[in-house]
């Protein structure tokens, strides 16, 4: 290959690494290692190799579809969850993870300071919004009509990945107000993907070092945000 192309290939190459640690930097997703390949798969777990690698594939991104991971504390819904992310950054997605209380207190002061509307419009930009935890704690009315707004904004035009201990059966009895409850399923449950992790916490000793995906495990502060 010529000395020239060489040079040419370098520098694409460099502004692609530029603009892909960008992106992993916008995501705030904190773990930014968590990668597909290191996503474990098993009939046991509820993870098929064929479904994983479609989810990877990122075509829910294009298609404006939703991925609802949910399954008990420790199977690894946010790993899972930050490696889907991880990958729609490298295929040049824009992509932003908040854990869903964090949203919830982020809408709460943008109402406060007048910022909500500028809030939304940003939340819009997103291609791949990542709510984590949802339904771990109670929800106040502001946050049902905030996560609303968000989901209304975003129905058809991108796509949310969300990872809660619930099944999504139940998250119509979560929301509590039938209204909202409704028009919050509809936007997210019609059009999504769905992966309900099982098998033992992979927190437990016996489940370190069995795959990258818990290699973080004995990090002070990480392991609970890594393998949810």
């Amino acid at each position: 290959m010529p000395w020239k192309s060489r040079l040419v290939d370098a520098e694409w190459m460099l502004r692609q690494n530029k603009r892909l640690k960008r992106r992993l930097s916008e995501a705030k997703l904190r773990l930014s290692n968590a990668a597909v390949e290191d996503v474990e798969t098993a009939p046991a777990r509820g993870l098929e190799r064929a479904v994983l690698l479609r989810l990877a594939s990122c075509v829910f991104v294009t298609d404006n579809l939703n991925i609802l991971i949910s399954g008990a504390t420790g199977t690894g819904k946010t790993y899972l969850a930050r490696a889907l992310a991880q990958q729609a950054c490298r295929k040049g997605y824009r992509v932003l993870y908040r854990r869903a209380s964090r949203l919830y207190e982020e809408m709460a002061l943008a109402r406060a300071d007048g910022t909500y509307p500028k809030l939304l419009s940003r939340l819009l930009r997103v291609d791949v919004l990542v709510l984590d935890d949802f339904g771990l704690g109670s929800m106040r009315d502001a946050d049902r009509q905030g996560l609303l707004d968000v989901l209304e904004d975003r129905h058809g035009n991108s796509s949310t990945i969300v990872t809660s201990q619930l099944p999504p059966r139940t998250w119509y009895e979560y929301l509590g107000d039938p209204t909202v409850a409704d028009s919050i399923c509809d936007r997210l449950l019609h059009t999504a993907h769905r992966v309900e992790l099982k098998g033992p916490s992979r927190r437990r000793p016996e489940s370190r070092g069995a795959s990258h995906e818990n290699s973080t495990a004995d990090v002070p502060g990480v392991a609970e945000e890594t393998e949810r």
